[in-house]
């Protein structure tokens, strides 16, 4: 329409992360090696008439499901990439999938610590030599699992160092790759656990070991499980107001040259919408008359900064930046 403004130069994509097709995939990758092994032990466990088969089969049935929930994450977050619906993007699919892959893990070492109080107070016979078979063939799974996962962990690091030189730790963190790492670290872990048990059970008798061992694996996924939780809650929650890049932020604010003496920041918000990517939004009390259209009384004035990283807020501020943008766009239109 005639003497609207243009505003196409505002416009800007709503997609901040730039996803991590090297983690989708590996998670695939691992996904099928999973549900193989899984199909090879349960069809073994009933042809062999061997619990102790078919318990890990199912065992593995579980990881196969999380971490194809880590895939399917990845292929979400990429599909609707472009959605508009998604006001800050969909990099947080990932970030609900780490989510629940935690919670899958806490449930995982609820029923292990469930049998293993069962097997201590009612003993069952335990075939040793057998169980320590299927052990070490989980253990070798899951190293080579772990391997191709760790591969896609170090190539997101590198790449995360070479776009946003991220220096603070647990900056840029894949939480949905870290979740599905988590998974197959902590049974490679139990594997480990279980056939030092068995070895025990098996060469001097102490069967008590075995579910001991249990109940070690479980408290163990359960602190990793924890931990993986609690990062992933932070970012669900936009509970990161204590990250360094808020204090940042500030500096930017109030050690810019012409404004350091003359404006304040009264309300500011900071949330994560990508590994290194932060969304701004500052309120500022000011008598700085080019900031200010009265050109004397206080002005309270907002404004936002939606694809910032740390980097960029030490060498080019990003607050400050959008700010002068504000300026240049208010002088235009006078």
């Amino acid at each position: 329409m005639p003497g609207m403004h243009d505003t196409e130069a505002w416009r800007h994509s709503h997609s901040f992360d730039s996803g991590n097709p090297v983690a989708e995939r590996s998670a695939q990758l691992v996904m099928w090696i999973t549900l193989a092994t899984m199909v090879v032990e349960i069809v073994a466990g009933i042809a062999f008439n061997s619990m102790a088969l078919l318990a890990d089969g199912w065992h593995m049935a579980t990881h196969a499901f999380a971490i194809g929930l880590s895939a399917l994450a990845y292929a979400l977050a990429r599909r609707y990439a472009t959605d508009t619906r998604f006001a800050f993007g969909t990099w947080k699919i990932e970030v609900l999938a780490g989510f629940t892959s935690a919670l899958m893990l806490l449930v995982v070492a609820g029923a292990m610590v469930w049998e293993s109080i069962a097997h201590l107070l009612q003993p069952k016979p335990i075939g040793f030599i057998e169980a320590m078979l299927v052990a070490v063939l989980g253990l070798i799974v899951n190293l080579v699992c772990a391997f191709i996962l760790g591969g896609a962990h170090h190539h997101d690091h590198e790449h995360d160092h070479a776009t946003a030189h991220a220096h603070t730790h647990g900056e840029g963190d894949d939480l949905n790759l870290k979740s599905a790492y988590v998974h197959v670290l902590t049974d490679a872990a139990t594997s480990i656990l279980a056939i030092a048990a068995l070895a025990g059970g098996a060469f001097f008798g102490w069967q008590w070991l075995d579910p001991a061992m249990g109940i070690v694996g479980a408290i163990l996924i359960s602190a990793w499980a924890v931990r993986l939780m609690g990062d992933s809650a932070r970012v669900l929650l936009d509970c990161e107001m204590d990250h360094p890049v808020v204090a940042e932020v500030r500096e930017a604010i109030e050690q810019h040259p012409t404004w350091a003496t003359n404006t304040r920041i009264a309300d500011l918000h900071v949330w994560r919408v990508g590994k290194s990517r932060f969304a701004v939004i500052v309120g500022l009390v000011t008598h700085d008359a080019e900031l200010n259209p009265a050109g004397c009384a206080p002005c309270w004035r907002s404004t936002r900064s939606s694809c910032m990283s740390p980097s960029r807020s030490t060498t080019a501020p990003a607050m400050p930046t959008a700010l002068e943008r504000c300026r240049k766009h208010r002088r235009k239109v006078a």
